[in-house]
């Protein structure tokens, strides 16, 4: 008989592998900062000693004088108290310089006074000030006072300081006049017998750096005035003339104003005039 077949045994199925549980991330724990290491004071190396010095190196302390003292308190008060804005024009002085050369003698020789360019534009302002009342104007409180008359304050230069002598009704004088006015407070000043009543009043103000060299500068108010006019030195410079190219001695000048009262075109206009009067001088005489 044949052998009895094995039963075969049944194969175990293959179960799925159980897909494998993430890990989750593990939480960085924070780094603790590390406290910053106190850095030692770096040793400064020993610097050579200052090389001597050449010539004097000693001080000297003054106490200022009255004046000075006066003087720096009225700038900083103008600066402190006036809307101050400068414009500024250029003047050809070839007129006014030719005439100058032409009669400068005969001045002299006359009148026993030099003409110089201060009495030019002292007459010119004087003309100005009339047209443009506002410009010779002051503030007083809350109300404007217009002069009808040009008290001129001319700054003058002297070793205490500088002062204001004032010409009183410009608008009255010639030339010749205010010359001699000029004249006579300039030496009184310069030999220190200005007085109180010399510098009292004054309704504008012109100051003249260019005796210095003065190129250019913005000359500050003399309160309670509205503006002042600074004249500055003459130098040689090309100018357009006629669309020809010339050498003309020019001058810059300026005028800074008192913004509260004098607007931008009323001080322009005034600058323009004065550039008008001495660049062509026979205005002077003709009223024009």
């Amino acid at each position: 008989a044949a052998p009895a077949a094995k039963k075969e045994e049944p194969k175990e199925e293959s179960k799925p592998e159980e897909p494998k549980k993430e890990e989750a991330p593990k939480k960085e724990e924070p780094k603790k900062e590390e406290a910053p290491k106190k850095q030692e004071p770096k040793k400064e190396e020993s610097k050579p000693a200052a090389e001597k010095a050449y010539g004097n190196r000693n001080e000297t302390r003054v106490k200022m004088n009255r004046m000075r003292l006066r003087i720096a308190e009225r700038l900083k008060q103008s600066q402190d108290t006036a809307a101050s804005l400068t414009t500024f024009n250029e003047i050809d002085m070839t007129n006014l310089m030719n005439l100058r050369s032409e009669y400068k003698d005969a001045i002299v020789k006359k009148h026993g006074v030099k003409f110089g360019f201060m009495s030019a534009f002292a007459k010119a302002a004087s003309e100005a000030l009339t047209e443009i009342p506002a410009v010779n104007a002051s503030i007083d409180g809350n109300e404007i006072v217009y002069h009808d008359f040009v008290d001129m304050s001319i700054a003058v230069a002297t070793p205490k300081g500088l002062v204001t002598p004032v010409l009183r009704n410009v608008e009255d004088m010639g030339l010749i006049d205010i010359e001699k006015n000029i004249a006579e407070l300039g030496k009184k000043a310069r030999d220190n017998k200005i007085t109180i009543e010399d510098m009292a009043g004054g309704t504008f103000t012109i100051s003249n750096g260019g005796v210095f060299g003065s190129l250019m500068g913005t000359p500050i108010i003399n309160l309670p005035q509205t503006a002042i006019l600074g004249m500055h030195a003459i130098k040689e410079r090309p100018i357009a003339v006629n669309g020809k190219v010339e050498i003309r001695p020019m001058m810059y000048v300026a005028l800074t104003y008192d913004h509260r009262l004098v607007d931008g075109r009323e001080a322009v206009t005034f600058l323009v005039r004065i550039k008008e009067l001495i660049e062509d001088p026979r205005r002077f005489l003709l009223g024009v």
